[in-house]
């Protein structure tokens, strides 16, 4: 079985993947980026990156290897164990391990494991269906020469440069228009102010309605309130610490027991699976990393084969 494919489908969802025995995939999100030689544009992304110090089981592989392959638990993690006694061979015989859509794991010559990434896919989300695009470089000084060409036919200045040439144009067109209409000019103006004084006329009769049909809106005698009800919002809890899973509800009742006495008072039992067995909780959390924290202090303090269960929503 290759495992890289579990172990790539889980890289969208979480930010840790760790194979037990192995080490730890990490997933870390960049926001978009600029090339600026190569004036290109990408997308923000996950960069897949390897820690051979994290080896611990945290069941979230195994569970999902279980679920996907319809295999058991247990089945789960002897294929998990198969491909990395297969991975550290070839490390041992200085190969190479290719990791599909993952990378490539050496071992160099200290004896360490060196991972270099080649994810031809974008693990992130919010990315879906965002991809590299080349942006064409600004050539300011062309857009300039052509501004200046079209300032030859037309009256409008573009460019700063000839703004100042053109002023004394601007004033002397202003002077011979003002002599042209200086005979004309009286009569225009009575009747523009005939003009203007029925603007403000019409003006002001607009604003006294305008202000009637604010009054109209907004100060209602007997205003009344609409009330929406509120959804309450639904808390899910896909994650549980299992403390063992039994064949008879019976036992099962009295692991619960055991539990409660010892002050898990979350503690419960799961409906069966399809192995026929009743899972027993310690607990349920929302979050993954608050469950892997309480995991790891149950396993050191109370239970080392407690394991965690991650429930598909």
């Amino acid at each position: 079985m290759m495992i890289e494919k579990h172990i790539s489908a889980l890289l969208y969802r979480y930010q840790c993947v760790t194979v037990s025995g192995f080490g730890a995939f990490l997933a870390e999100t960049t926001s978009a980026q600029l090339d600026t030689d190569s004036h290109t544009f990408f997308p923000p992304k996950k960069l897949i990156s390897f820690n051979a110090n994290l080896k611990n089981n945290d069941g979230l592989l195994a569970n999902h290897i279980t679920l996907q392959e319809k295999i058991s638990y247990d089945e789960a993690v002897l294929e998990i164990n198969k491909s990395v006694n297969e991975w550290l061979s070839q490390l041992q015989e200085e190969q190479t391990v290719v990791l599909k859509d993952l990378g490539t794991i050496v071992k160099n010559a200290e004896g360490s494991l060196v991972f270099t990434p080649d994810t031809p896919v974008n693990y992130l989300t919010d990315s879906f269906g965002l991809s590299s695009f080349v942006a064409p470089t600004v050539k300011r000084e062309e857009y300039k020469a052509v501004a200046e060409e079209l300032e030859e036919k037309a009256p409008v200045v573009f460019t700063p440069e000839r703004k100042r040439s053109y002023s004394f144009l601007k004033y002397a067109a202003v002077f011979a228009i003002a002599i042209t209409i200086g005979g004309t000019g009286f009569k225009f103006y009575k009747d523009d102010k005939i003009a203007t004084e029925t603007l403000l006329v019409q003006q002001e009769a607009q604003e006294e309605v305008h202000q009637k049909i604010q009054e109209a809106t907004f100060f209602i005698d007997n205003p009344f309130a609409v009330t929406l009800p509120v959804k309450e919002e639904v808390s899910v809890k896909p994650y549980h610490i299992i403390a063992g899973a039994f064949r008879d509800i019976n036992n099962a009742n009295t692991a619960i027991e055991q539990l409660i006495a010892k002050d898990y008072s979350d503690a419960r039992v799961l409906e069966r699976n399809k192995f026929g067995l009743y899972p027993v909780v310690y607990s349920s959390y929302t979050e993954h990393d608050e469950a892997r924290a309480a995991l790891n202090d149950i396993k050191l303090n109370e239970n080392n084969d407690a394991w965690l269960l991650i429930k598909e929503l």
